[in-house]
């Protein structure tokens, strides 16, 4: 009888990292079934879409609120297939707002539940182990600082390291991306990441077009390449569609970013996954964030580090700019990515440092070594139930 897995996620990286997943245990056992919240990445691997992640996305400690009725939803059709006919185990995907939600239901069922990408309890509330002790019996963390917080905490715990060393390639070399879009090749190229999520690009991409026109004042031949995630709605990108006359041309991307970080000279990226891709295709970074107040005001009384950018916790010092909320303003972005741009020895030092980060991050095969621990689970699931 074909194992059958249900997974949950639910942001862009999410499912990048389900897709993955799913092609590595379909390779190991061609026969096993996976079905889920996810994307098209899941889809596209051999998963079975239950519901879409991209109707649920959204970043903030409010912002998620009048998508709730449409989260429940999500969580009751997940239980109801659950219920319906009982999983092998249940593989959780970062979301911890949603997931912790759903997994004691499935656990509940008799069901083991693995936790992959594990959420971030060394950044804010860290009394999120004890839900994670209680929900987990196996979490796979990606990075190796994790494993000792988990195996301190008792949760069972295994470092796999991180999918996105598979997963960051660029499509072609930078000569021939450049050139396929007007561009030259030998100009000083800026990379401009706003974001995967609406609320984030409305939040973050105007003040990155502000930056982009004091940049060009310094230096005049610099470019601009816009990555944009896919299926974001056109007006989000009006910025850079209408800009001033006179002011810098924008190229805009989908669906491309690691040869867009890969064809770059600095990067203004917001805050998330795209700080590790960005080291790890060596592309010195400015990081950005910016929320709505009220969110930021609480995410300030929970939030226990004091860097957000993944590459500086991984690193354990700031080796990239940070530049989050008031602290974001398109004189400062512009001040860091100019001196990146023009002063060599700096940007040699965070070149440095990113080579340290990707030194951290384990070597390639993540995504196998983690399916392999999720069989592994299943397995001595069935036999002590044997």
């Amino acid at each position: 009888m074909s194992l059958r897995l249900l997974l949950s996620c639910g942001e862009a990286s999410g499912d990048l990292y389900a897709g993955a997943l799913t092609r590595e245990l379909r390779a190991l056992d061609p026969s096993i079934v996976v079905a889920g919240l996810g994307g098209p990445q899941l889809e596209a691997a051999g998963g079975h879409l239950l519901d879409d992640y991209r109707e649920l996305s959204v970043t903030g400690l409010v912002e998620w609120i009048p998508k709730l009725p449409r989260l429940l939803a999500a969580r009751r059709k997940l239980v109801d297939a659950a219920r319906a006919q009982r999983p092998d185990a249940l593989v959780l995907i970062d979301f911890s707002g949603f997931n912790f939600r759903l997994a004691p239901a499935i656990k509940r069922l008799g069901v083991p539940v693995i936790y992959y990408i594990s959420p971030q309890i060394w950044a804010s509330r860290p009394g999120r182990l004890a839900t994670m002790r209680a929900i987990a019996d196996r979490v796979l963390v990606i990075f190796p600082f994790e494993a000792a917080i988990y195996d301190h905490g008792g949760v069972p715990v295994e470092f796999v390291g991180h999918p996105l060393i598979d997963l960051t390639k660029p499509s072609v070399s930078r000569d021939s991306f450049l050139t396929a879009r007007g561009l030259r090749p030998s100009a000083a190229t800026v990379a401009m990441l706003p974001g995967s999520r609406p609320n984030e690009v409305s939040c973050i991409l105007p003040t990155l077009v502000a930056a982009a026109g004091l940049i060009r004042q310094a230096v005049p031949d610099v470019q601009f390449v816009v990555a944009r995630a896919p299926r974001l709605d056109d007006a989000l990108f009006d910025a850079v569609c209408s800009g001033p006359s006179g002011g810098p041309r924008f190229t805009v991307v989908e669906g491309d970013t690691d040869t867009t970080l890969a064809s770059s000279d600095v990067a203004l990226t917001a805050s998330g996954t795209a700080t590790v891709q960005a080291a790890l295709h060596d592309t010195p970074m400015v990081v950005v964030y910016r929320m709505t107040p009220l969110s930021y005001q609480l995410a300030r009384r929970v939030v226990k580090v004091d860097a957000i950018g993944m590459v500086n916790l991984i690193a354990g010092e700031k080796i990239v700019p940070e530049l989050v909320q008031d602290a974001f303003t398109a004189e400062a972005v512009a001040r860091e990515a100019i001196d990146i741009l023009t002063n060599p020895a700096r940007a040699a030092r965070i070149r440095d440092g990113l080579a340290g980060v990707r030194a951290k991050l384990g070597g390639s095969g993540a995504s196998r070594r983690a399916a392999e621990a999720i069989l592994r689970v299943v397995q001595s699931k069935q036999r002590s139930q044997a």
